[in-house]
């Protein structure tokens, strides 16, 4: 109910006796009637407040009992005149101080009255609320029930609200509504607001369900939250919970696909990329990309706790035009194959930054076609190894930083590589799979400690004799003279092939 309704009302017979026209536009949303000199403590906004003046003595008394309803931010004073058959001076000056308007109520018209009218008032202009709320939950719930996607569901609530709003995720990918004003500092803000929901530039920022918000998604509403009507802020509280239920659906659908993912990922890291069974597997977690492949790494070091972290991390920032990516774990870590270049990651990564739980190291390799993604991925692999340690709390390694054998290596077709491995390798293999001699952990320790007898001797606790027989029967079986460097690049690159 307005006051200015309120004043007009014929059976009240009230008189204005300091107010403005913004005044008069405000709404009431309660009656109090009361006789304490300081009744702040029971007052919390918006009430009309009727009282006697049985608690006026002097002038000093009009100034302390307005600067408390001013302070409590009241709706207005109707002062009775039945104690002093009118509205002290002092009273209408303090008001004029404070700017709280002042209502005269005569001494024919009754306290009861005025609060059965105003009551009235408010109790129906609730009903009608409650009404109209109920119908659009109805409306929401019979286009969720009709299939009605996301964006459909995000208009319909920004119409009803009179609001626009929009559903992100946490690192600012639209999910859907129209484009967010100043994504970085929405993402900001509810990644690092204390409390939620929060005011952002020209926004409010609501959570949408439970868990860590690097991983989540949130609704961006236009205005301050705290200057809504309560109808407005009862709409986006059902997107809000809409939104919930659609991040809900969607975990399932992904639940079910992040363990076809890890099965793809491992037989890519198995060296069978190119094999038909790999390109299903990959299909089948959708991956819909028809040309070259980019592999990621991502992981949490020493925390494989944080690795389904690392993948929804993945899953957020990896979605491009092309297609979504498809993200399985391995070792404790994330691997995303992405439809599209790397490059479209790092806006997403570093809005996440402030939000992430420890120190985050990503490596990247180059666009690789499906028959090499083994490759890739030792790629990826070590452009991550080589994030470690740097400062920050986000490091990331692209593959133009890999310059070492692993960028030749990742370049070449799986199959190539096998059979190039084979070649060198088998019969030594072979050897060590008869006898048990461990041919192939002395080469791989001889070849990392440079051709150095005493030094592989050490490592591995043999007698320097031991490892000279083992890599005399290694040169006797691949044909190869690891004293020379041709040969010794040779069987390294075997080696790292495999």
């Amino acid at each position: 109910m307005l006051l200015r309704d309120l004043l007009a009302h014929p059976a009240l017979h009230l008189r204005l006796l300091h107010g403005s026209d913004a005044a008069l536009d405000r709404g009431v949303r309660w009656v109090y009637t009361t006789d304490l000199i300081d009744p702040g403590r029971y007052l919390s906004g918006g009430e009309l407040v009727i009282s006697g003046l049985v608690w006026r003595n002097d002038a000093g008394d009009s100034e302390r009992f307005v600067a408390t309803l001013a302070a409590s931010g009241v709706a207005a004073l109707a002062a009775g005149e039945a104690v002093f058959h009118t509205v002290p001076d002092d009273l209408v000056q303090a008001c004029r101080r404070h700017d709280v308007a002042l209502l005269a109520v005569p001494e024919e018209t009754s306290f009861g009255t005025v609060t059965e009218v105003v009551v009235g008032a408010v109790t129906a202009a609730r009903g009608d609320r409650l009404a109209h709320t109920l119908g659009r939950q109805r409306e929401l719930l019979t286009a969720v029930a009709g299939g009605a996607g996301l964006d459909e569901l995000v208009a319909q609530v920004s119409a009803a609200a009179g609001v626009g709003c929009r559903v992100l995720s946490a690192s600012g990918r639209l999910l859907a509504g129209p484009p967010a004003p100043a994504a970085d500092d929405l993402v900001s803000t509810f990644l690092t607001a204390s409390r939620l929901p929060a005011a952002a530039t020209g926004c409010s920022v609501f959570p949408v369900g439970s868990g860590a918000r690097v991983t989540s998604w949130f609704v961006a509403a236009d205005g301050r939250f705290d200057a809504w009507e309560s109808e407005v802020a009862d709409a986006v509280g059902e997107l809000v919970a809409i939104a919930a239920l659609d991040r809900a659906r969607r975990g399932e659908g992904q639940r079910v696909a992040s363990g076809i993912a890890d099965d793809a990922v491992a037989l890519v890291a198995g060296g069978a990329g190119d094999r038909p069974e790999t390109a299903v597997r990959l299909r089948q977690a959708g991956l819909r990309a028809a040309g070259p492949v980019t592999v990621v790494v991502a992981g949490f070091p020493g925390r494989p706790d944080l690795a389904e972290t690392a993948r929804s991390i993945l899953l957020d920032v990896g979605g491009c035009d092309a297609g979504d990516p498809v993200v399985g774990v391995l070792d404790g870590t994330a691997v995303a194959l992405l439809p599209g270049p790397a490059e479209t990651l790092d806006p997403g990564l570093r809005r996440l930054e402030p939000g992430l739980p420890g120190p985050l190291v990503v490596g990247t390799s180059r666009p690789a076609e499906p028959g090499a993604l083994a490759g890739a991925l030792r790629e990826a692999q070590h452009a991550r190894d080589l994030a470690h340690g740097r400062p920050g709390n986000l490091h990331v390694v692209a593959a133009a930083d890999v310059t070492s054998h692993v960028a030749l290596l990742a370049a070449v077709p799986d199959e190539v590589r096998r059979a190039f491995a084979a070649s060198v390798l088998d019969p030594v293999l072979a050897y060590d799979e008869r006898t048990g001699a461990g041919l192939v952990e002395t080469l791989e320790a001889f070849l990392e400690c440079s051709g150095s007898w005493s030094r592989t001797a050490e490592r591995l606790h043999l007698h320097v004799n031991t490892v000279r027989y083992r890599i005399g029967r290694v040169e006797e079986l691949t044909g190869r003279d690891l004293s020379t460097l041709t040969d010794r690049v040779d069987v390294y690159l075997a080696l790292r092939a495999r």
